[in-house]
């Protein structure tokens, strides 16, 4: 039986930061943020369908599902979601698939989103926190990161706190308004 990697997946400003200062509900992805996303709308992107494509499952943190949700209005990919948070609450349905909400760690939400995944990937949503705490876990097999040509000046640097890990490049493309870069985690 094929097993699907756990990714962990997002866009960082050249100066580390996954979300710009001051996050709030009129800014979830802090001031100047949303200049991280832009890259998937630019026209000719596909907004990285082919990895859409392989997601069978979805990791991200409490923070992410509060200031998204009213912008995605169902789960952020077609597939279930598994929420990080020290609040317990039922499932939440939605159109295309389901939030769960995991009150007892990163190794209990990837442990669930890897049985229902199947041979697809799991997703860690890169949002700070959530992503730190899977890193720090050694759960993550691969880092994929879009590189923006952007400085945010601050907000919430993705990688930090982190132990020394080696990774292996696996692939690097590069286009106008943003690079690819995919690592594999040495363990």
């Amino acid at each position: 039986m094929t097993v699907g990697k756990v990714v962990l997946n997002g866009s960082v400003s050249l100066d580390g930061y996954s979300a710009g200062p001051n996050a709030s509900d009129d800014h979830p992805m802090g001031e100047g943020g949303e200049r991280l996303h832009e890259w998937m709308f630019a026209e000719g992107s596909d907004g990285d369908a082919a990895f859409a494509a392989t997601v069978g499952a979805v990791v991200l943190g409490r923070r992410t599902f509060d200031l998204g949700l009213r912008f995605w209005q169902d789960t952020p990919f077609p597939v279930p979601s598994f929420v990080l948070t020290h609040e317990g609450r039922p499932p939440l349905a939605m159109e295309s698939a389901s939030f769960t909400f995991v009150t007892d760690g990163p190794e209990s939400a990837v442990s669930q989103a890897r049985a229902v995944a199947g041979d697809k990937d799991v997703l860690v949503m890169a949002a700070a926190e959530s992503a730190q705490h899977v890193l720090r876990a050694g759960l993550v097999d691969e880092i994929r990161l879009q590189l923006v040509p952007v400085f945010l000046g601050g907000g919430a640097r993705l990688l930090d706190g982190l132990k020394p890990t080696e990774l292996e490049r696996i692939a690097v493309a590069e286009a106008d308004d943003v690079v690819h870069l995919r690592y594999r985690v040495l363990k």
